[in-house]
């Protein structure tokens, strides 16, 4: 029988790995742990205590119908990341503004948090896998202080940490320190996390394209329905499709399946959403972080997406990420056309 490393174990080994003070990473860690088991709790007995299902009867700042788990799943990371000491602000999704912690020793916290506390939350009343994205910066405000708006406002090449959690078969949390990708499957019967894909790499090469075809006279860039069209067509010499269609319409999934197995994901620019659909800041940054360190690129069909500076907490993004190969055949069509009306 093979030894189990925990990630507890596992954090403490890789600390010299993190960039900064000894044990702020265990901290930092610890609080995305145990928030996420409650989450996975309520998530897997959801079909049971209705309270969980269905909407909570608001819209969150996205225009967004919030379910009752976004919003259980909201309140338990924020409660958990200022009971812990390391953060001294957190940026949700879920909410209009960023929270700047009041207590004294969250304001000496050296790190801010931004967070999507539950993505595709719309598939929880049909049991489709959803998860939690999360990314973690050095604050640039005086340790000591409230944060600031600018603490929230870095590029993503300023991450130390990038992680998910995925809620499916299994509940596993994936994560990134700048040194190589590592996920962990949540073991049940003792309670911890386990390491069970260490060193996760992205094939160059997929042979599965994520991307909602329903949009596709809407988009925007002729290249990206070229791109399509091919995907589409088949090969007259093998009598069959280069690719296979795969999209659940929750990015961790779909960004899940093609970190494993290969592939790309595109949300680019449509008609109704000209600048793109996704958050820059609460997915798109740390899954291209995460993307960069297992082999992977990340773009928004012109900029690395890690490039990009945000004007605005809840800035969208087109984005187009996973197998290196991939994604630059769809950049290199792109780059070929002008954005167009569809």
């Amino acid at each position: 029988m093979s030894k189990i490393t925990t990630l507890d174990q596992f954090i403490v080994k890789k600390q010299a790995d993190f960039a900064f003070a000894g044990g702020e990473l265990s901290q930092l860690l610890s609080s995305i742990q145990l928030a996420s088991k409650i989450v996975s709790r309520e998530v897997n007995k959801a079909g049971l205590a209705h309270h969980i299902l269905g909407s909570a009867g608001k819209e969150n700042v996205q225009g967004e119908d919030q379910q009752n788990l976004d919003v259980f799943a909201d309140d338990q990371f924020i409660a958990a990341f200022k009971a812990q000491g390391e953060v001294c602000g957190v940026a949700s999704e879920e909410n209009d503004h960023f929270i700047a912690f009041d207590e004294e020793t969250c304001q000496n916290g050296k790190y801010v948090i931004l967070i999507d506390p539950l993505d595709g939350s719309s598939n929880i009343d049909v049991n489709v896998s959803i998860g939690t994205i999360f990314s973690i910066y050095r604050r640039i405000t005086p340790v000591g202080t409230k944060a600031q708006k600018e603490d929230f406002l870095q590029p993503g090449i300023r991450q130390v940490v990038a992680g998910y959690v995925i809620y499916g078969s299994s509940t596993m949390l994936v994560y990134t320190t700048g040194a190589g990708v590592n996920g962990f499957t949540f073991d049940l019967s003792i309670g911890v996390f386990c390491l069970s894909h260490p060193n996760m790499q992205i094939p160059v090469q997929g042979k599965i394209y994520s991307v909602n075809e329903g949009n596709f006279h809407a988009f925007t860039n002729e290249g990206v329905r070229e791109y399509i069209r091919w995907c589409q067509s088949v090969n007259p010499n093998e009598g069959k499709k280069p690719y296979t269609a795969r999209y659940i319409g929750s990015l961790v999934a779909d960004f899940h399946r093609n970190l494993i197995k290969g592939g790309v994901y595109l949300y680019p620019a449509t008609q109704n959403a000209p600048e793109g659909k996704l958050r820059l800041n609460y997915e798109c940054n740390p899954m291209a972080f995460l993307i960069e360190q297992a082999g992977g690129k990340a773009t928004d069909g012109k900029r690395r997406i890690m490039e990009i500076t945000p004007g605005e907490l809840h800035e969208r993004v087109p984005l187009i990420i996973g197998s290196k190969e991939m994604v630059e055949d769809v950049e290199n069509r792109m780059n070929q056309h002008a954005e167009v009306s569809a």
